[in-house]
């Protein structure tokens, strides 16, 4: 980690029920030097302090949440998302650690000198601490360990077209060189997984969503992470799938995974809370590469969830403009793909969660240790003495009633506009300072950040010698 900022105020943090060892129970949370220097009963006599916080009885203490799926653009496309609104709306939203994805920047993160730029922009404006992934193209493949000597926590591939020229797509034979190199180096290989093959060829496809889930059938994320699974299984390499939205594809997850295949996966809120049964004709803001598929599905994808299959629960928070989300009218096949949701990711699940009678304790690790796991990030998605104070406060009842011009990241467009979901975060700590309050706007004001961006650059190669 780079240098950044810390408080040595000593602070302690109260709360009936806080999230400690896979569960709720009350405790005293002490602060200190920007790191959690004690956990006590919570109604333990502190000797000094500088700031009491008393969490009220109808919310929870959370750890800070991690994201480890989020595009920010930025240098390059920043008009599409930036480091400050990008990490606002993840602040916003308890998150307090994101791994930035290598693309849609210009450069994208496949050279040291394009992760140095990308630090730069990072280190002026991020408001939580951010670390990066680095790419795997055809361009720089046998070449990927500077980019890991360099701090990056891996390296995505696609193996069909990104939507993007300057990130290319792996082929079959490019995909196994890549898993022999990561393995060799010891890095992961996070994949977007869908077989181009099975893919409808780009262009038009009109404004019916049912058009554009033709285009991208469920056979092709099959046939992708079959190759990922083998290729994982044959070199030994560690893999990630991303972004899942193939229910079908997590019994062969299941056995990949017993058969000592070191594989991980996630998915994503919108595949959780979202039906293709439900979006309206033209709607492109719901367009994702996967797409969102049927109710039938996304009742499995639960199930995968709850059964540990599913390892974390992140926003692949990939916002453009309007214009872009808009392009041919509502067209699906012209349209951006991407959804912006960093922001109310745990909301919107949590919102789901609920209709089914799935207690939040199930919904926590998902969102906090499981994505720091997936990343290799050390240290975070936890409330234990000597991890950094990352530290949110979620109201589990607060009605959330979601317009996109009051979002924060930079675009007015996403795909839970005008949902209104339960569950709220009224405020988060980022090594022990705190950096976003709703209770400190007043009526009608909005909830208030402190201070400059004080987020760090987050590094695997610190880690690893740490």
């Amino acid at each position: 980690m780079t240098p950044g900022r810390s408080t040595e105020e000593r602070t302690v943090i109260r709360a009936q029920r806080t999230w400690l060892d896979g569960g709720f129970r009350p405790a005293a949370v002490v602060i200190e030097g920007g790191m959690i220097a004690a956990v006590e009963p919570v109604g333990a006599r502190i000797p000094r302090y500088d700031r009491a916080v008393i969490v009220p009885d109808d919310a929870v203490l959370l750890p800070g949440l991690v994201d480890s799926h989020v595009h920010v653009n930025e240098p390059g496309r920043t008009e599409w998302e930036g480091f400050r609104s990008a990490t606002l709306a993840a602040a916003a939203g308890g998150v307090t650690t994101i791994v930035d994805m290598p693309l849609n920047s210009i450069p994208p993160t496949t050279t040291v000198e394009a992760l140095e730029i990308k630090k730069a922009a990072a280190a002026a404006s991020a408001y939580v601490d951010v670390g990066f992934w680095g790419g795997a193209v055809p361009e720089n493949l046998g070449n990927l360990a500077p980019l890991h000597a360099a701090g990056v926590y891996g390296f995505k591939c696609f193996l069909a077209p990104s939507g993007v020229d300057e990130f290319g797509h792996l082929d079959g034979a490019q995909l196994e060189a890549a898993l022999e190199e990561i393995a060799a180096i010891g890095s992961r290989l996070i994949v977007h997984a869908e077989d181009p093959d099975l893919l409808h060829e780009a262009g038009p496809l009109g404004r019916t969503y049912d058009a554009f889930l033709r285009s991208r059938p469920p056979a092709s994320e099959a046939s992708a992470i079959h190759s990922v699974i083998e290729g994982a299984r044959r070199t030994g390499a560690r893999a990630h799938i991303l972004h899942l939205s193939d229910a079908t594809s997590l019994p062969a997850i299941r056995e990949a995974k017993a058969s000592g295949v070191k594989l991980t996966v996630e998915t994503c809120p919108h595949y959780l809370t979202i039906a293709a049964e439900e979006i309206p004709d033209g709607a492109s803001e719901f367009k994702c590469c996967p797409p969102i598929r049927d109710d039938a599905n996304r009742d499995l994808l639960w199930e995968g969830v709850l059964d540990g299959t599913i390892d974390a629960i992140v926003s692949d928070h990939s916002p453009s403009t309007v214009d872009l989300k808009r392009s041919g009218g509502g067209d699906f096949g012209l349209a951006w793909g991407g959804i912006a949701g960093l922001q109310v990711g745990l909301s919107a699940v949590w919102t789901e969660a609920q209709s089914r009678g799935i207690p939040f304790e199930a919904l926590v690790p998902l969102f906090t240790t499981g994505p720091a796991g997936v990343a290799g990030l050390t240290d975070v998605g936890t409330i234990a003495p000597g991890a950094p104070a990352h530290l949110a406060v979620f109201g589990l009842d607060d009605a959330y009633p979601i317009d996109a011009h009051e979002l924060l990241h930079k675009n007015p467009i996403t795909a839970y506009d005008h949902r209104t979901l339960s569950g709220k975060v009224r405020r988060t700590w980022l090594h022990g300072t705190s950096v976003f309050d709703v209770t400190e706007g007043g009526p009608g004001e909005a909830p208030r950040f402190r201070g400059a961006a004080g987020g760090r650059l987050l590094s695997a190669a610190a880690e690893a010698v740490a």
